[in-house]
């Protein structure tokens, strides 16, 4: 599958190198690319799923801007609302960015995901915990959508886990805030969440 990164920065390059290895091909978008990098729009047109991980405070602009070329796209929003400056959260209340994604992007397939996964544990040596796979959640009103990320989430080494609708971005976003919280506090970032299912 043909995968573009809107932004290159840690989460975008270490997510990307885990669907590299497991056989995807995989352009990186940036507003001023080097020599390895594509303009905005022509990794926008070159990927079939299209992930954001730019921060949240430009998302608005840089999904206004480029509504029309990502529609009928997967777009996934990696992102969370949070002050760069110190990594505290911005309070949206009965709102969440995924869900603004999705109103921006109405003739899109929004997905959020990802969003609750460090960097640092975006690598093969650092993805199991005592055997267990982290859980990369995912919130879609598009049922193929959420299908195919799951898909992707699950080839690059994580367990996808399908939460309901984009609503539930409010979650994963809390989640989100929550890993912060702990990883500030002492826990670092060496760390994540695995969700236990009894099936039986």
């Amino acid at each position: 599958m043909n995968i573009s990164f809107i932004g290159a920065g840690n989460v975008a390059s270490s997510l990307g190198s885990l669907f590299t290895n497991a056989g995807h091909t995989v352009k990186y978008g940036t507003q001023n690319p080097n020599d390895s990098q594509l303009p905005v729009v022509d990794a926008i047109s070159f990927g079939e799923v299209v992930c954001f991980a730019i921060p949240f405070s430009a998302m608005h602009d840089v999904l206004t801007a480029n509504k029309e070329a990502l529609k009928g796209k997967i777009v996934v929003d990696i992102t969370n609302a949070i002050n760069i400056s110190d990594w505290s959260p911005l309070f949206l209340g009965e709102d969440s960015g995924g869900e603004q994604t999705a109103r921006l992007l109405p003739e899109s397939k929004v997905v959020k995901a990802f969003n609750t996964i460090f960097a640092d544990v975006m690598k093969e040596d650092k993805q199991l915990f005592d055997g267990q796979k982290l859980t990369a959640f995912i919130a879609s009103d598009d049922t193929e959508a959420s299908a195919t990320i799951k898909k992707l989430a699950d080839d690059a080494g994580f367990n996808g886990f399908i939460v309901g609708g984009i609503k539930n971005s409010r979650n994963l976003e809390a989640i989100a805030q929550l890993n912060i919280a702990i990883a500030f506090g002492g826990g670092g970032t060496d760390a994540g969440f695995t969700y236990f299912q009894r099936k039986n």
